[in-house]
């Protein structure tokens, strides 16, 4: 049994899918799983550490405003299918698993013409185009969240939740503070800019690192290639590109998180239970999955537009300094969490694959 997963460019669609194959892995250690991502982005890091094997193909993104690199990136998509159908003829995977990215995108229409059956998960509230362009070709779907089974509701999605990597529950604040040169005693915010990193919360970040160093010390996560040297930084203000295997511990030992809203970073708090700021990407789908998480009280919003690093700072502060409120958010973001989510996941992934190994209908 050969099982296929796509997803890359940003790690948003990347981590919960990893958890996703490991759980398959662990119903069925003789299943062979591979990674078909970007031959850019950030995510074959990622991959090699969980010891999948990994194939990039071509892609690009069609944007929704006028641009010139959509024409150019209709080629790269196109190149992308022929990519990924040469990768399935020699690999032939009996199903082919997608969390959205528009690296996906080639594959899943790849996998339609090989006839091989797609798995289509949606993590956000509002299906992006990637997922749009895929959900005619999916054999079966899951969902996030359970309001989202109306989006798709002639697929008959199953909502499962969002897969979490086991191996981020088990970080150390001992650890950390030897990897981040930590001090004791001191409150700790953890700031995510992405797997390829989002340029206005990284600037955000370093402005206001020298605000919140007299009571703080920050990580800093700026994203693939995206750090940048910062005149006088604080000793307190430690800045990396992302994390891997260590990113458990940079989880363990935050107070607060500061991030983007992305569902796969969201879902991977509320399994933590860590307070957040969550700061959405101006215009976009994240926007909507910020407010849901807010009116559950489980996250405080603040919009980009308006945001400076002043008032950052003072939101920061204000938290980290109002303990029955860290609680309250902590608590409220628990609730968020499915735990099954991978393992609902995977019996669905293994069911269409079963199906594939007893009555193969794909072309050769």
């Amino acid at each position: 049994m050969r099982i296929a997963f796509a997803g890359g460019g940003t790690l948003g669609s990347v981590t919960p899918l990893l958890a996703v194959a490991k759980a398959v892995r662990g119903r069925r250690p003789d299943a062979e799983c591979f990674w078909v991502g970007t031959t850019y982005g950030p995510e074959a890091r990622l991959v090699a550490e969980a010891g999948l094997e990994f194939h990039g193909i071509s892609s690009g993104k069609l944007r929704r405003y006028l641009a010139w690199r959509n024409i150019t990136d209709v080629f790269r998509i196109i190149r992308g299918v022929f990519d990924a159908l040469a990768l399935f003829r020699r690999r032939r995977p009996d199903v082919l698993v997608s969390a959205g990215g528009f690296v996906a995108v080639p594959a899943v229409w790849a996998a339609w013409i090989k006839r091989i059956p797609v798995h289509l998960h949606q993590m956000d509230i509002r299906p992006g185009l990637a997922n749009k362009l895929s959900a005619p070709f999916a054999a079966s779907m899951s969902v996030a969240l359970e309001r989202s089974t109306k989006d798709f509701s002639a697929k008959r999605p199953v909502w499962t939740g969002n897969p979490v990597r086991p191996g981020i529950l088990a970080g150390s604040r001992d650890e950390a503070r030897k990897l981040f040169s930590l001090e004791d005693g001191l409150p700790t915010a953890l700031i995510m800019g992405g797997g390829t990193g989002a340029v206005t919360l990284n600037d955000l970040a370093r402005q206001a690192a020298p605000l919140l160093a007299p009571n703080a010390q920050i990580i800093h996560l700026a994203g693939q290639g995206k750090t940048a040297p910062l005149k006088g930084a604080p000793g307190r203000y430690h800045q990396l590109e992302f994390l891997t295997e260590d990113m458990k511990h940079a989880y363990a030992a935050a107070d607060l998180v500061v991030t983007r809203a992305g569902m796969g970073a969201l879902t991977e708090l509320a399994a933590l239970g860590l307070p957040a700021i969550v700061i959405p990407i101006a215009d976009s789908h994240q926007e909507e999955n910020a407010d849901h998480f807010a009116d559950q009280g489980a996250a405080v919003v603040l919009s980009e537009k308006s945001l400076t690093a002043e008032r950052l700072a003072e939101a920061i502060l204000s938290l980290l300094r109002d303990a029955p409120r860290l609680e309250k958010l902590r608590s409220a973001m628990r609730q968020m969490n499915r735990p099954d989510a991978a393992s609902a996941m995977a019996e669905l992934i293994l069911a269409a694959a079963e199906r594939t190994v007893r009555g193969p209908t794909r072309q050769s």
